[in-house]
């Protein structure tokens, strides 16, 4: 795969970087040992303005595992420069003197690409906004590729606040990737998925449709991609009118086929209600194993970014 020289947004990657990309993580998670040194010496900053668990400590894990280090808060938008008037351009051209590779999230779309090209060191956008957070989105893609086998051919369900999820919008992007995907969008109508998507999917023949039913859409669906309505991001009356409007749970776990998945780029709410032991038990549930993914997945980013 040629080098690339920051992760922004999933359209970066071509079908066959993602395979390079995928088989890199499978080597990573079989012999760990073979790259527990590769990154000796790196130093990695987290730099998030908005909260985080996963991405954050994915991160901070995959770097420590390669045998580097990490930099950073978890909250800089309150214990950083930030609080005194300086700019993300300035602190992105200071942090990037300190380290070998920035993991930025922020509140604003585009604050990634706005930065990146001030800095001569990799910049991975962990999040912008409502805008992309291409990293989830390669851990989601890897997480189908390993549940099926394959990513071609599959039905996949995005359910929620597709408005604001800019987990569903990467991983929109990369269906187009593959061969005959097709994509349902399962949505409150204040709530749908923005324009700009449907016209990326239509430019590159990718089949999708809108839906409000979600029960309607769960027997016929290989993926059921489930997102929690994103409060913070809306004025609480838009928040109210979409609340509990769809949630899986274990009486209804009997509409979605024995060989379908349910994802989720978590945290959840009240959008998913299983019993412990069914989450435990059903194979169907796989947000666990795609987390898991997402720890592996980073590794063999900041293999790809960093390694000589």
């Amino acid at each position: 795969m040629k080098k690339l020289p920051n992760i922004i947004r999933s359209q970066q990657f071509s079908r066959d970087s993602l395979e390079e990309l995928f088989n890199l993580t499978d080597s990573i998670r079989e012999f760990p040992y073979k790259y527990s040194d590769s990154l000796k010496g790196k130093i990695l900053t987290t730099l998030f303005y908005e909260p985080s668990t996963r991405t954050r400590m994915s991160f901070e894990s995959a770097i420590i595992r390669l045998g580097g280090q990490v930099i950073g808060t978890e909250n800089a938008g309150e214990f950083s420069s930030a609080v005194k008037g300086e700019s993300l351009e300035d602190t992105v051209r200071i942090v990037s003197s300190y380290c070998d590779v920035i993991v930025l999230r922020h509140k604003a779309e585009k604050s990634s690409e706005k930065v990146a090209n001030l800095i001569s060191i990799p910049l991975i956008n962990a999040g912008d906004g409502s805008g992309q957070h291409p990293t989830q989105a390669l851990l989601d893609m890897y997480t189908i590729w390993k549940e099926f086998g394959r990513a071609d051919g599959l039905r996949i369900a995005l359910v929620g606040d597709l408005k604001h999820g800019r987990t569903v919008r990467s991983l929109a992007y990369l269906c187009t990737k593959f061969e005959g995907i097709d994509l349902t969008f399962v949505s409150p109508e204040h709530l749908r998925i923005e324009d700009d998507i449907k016209q990326h999917l239509e430019e590159n023949e990718l089949k999708y449709k809108e839906e409000s039913d979600l029960l309607k859409v769960l027997p016929v669906s290989d993926v059921i991609y489930m997102t929690r309505i994103q409060k913070e991001r809306m004025e609480n009356h838009h928040y109210e009118l979409a609340k509990g409007k769809y949630v899986l749970n274990d009486a209804n776990l009997n509409y979605i086929k024995e060989n379908s998945r349910i994802m989720h780029p978590l945290p959840h709410v009240e959008e998913l209600n299983f019993s412990l032991e069914t989450e435990k038990n059903d194979k169907r549930i796989a947000y666990f194993r795609q987390a898991e993914n997402g720890l592996y997945v980073r590794m063999a980013l900041l293999h790809h970014l960093l390694s000589e």
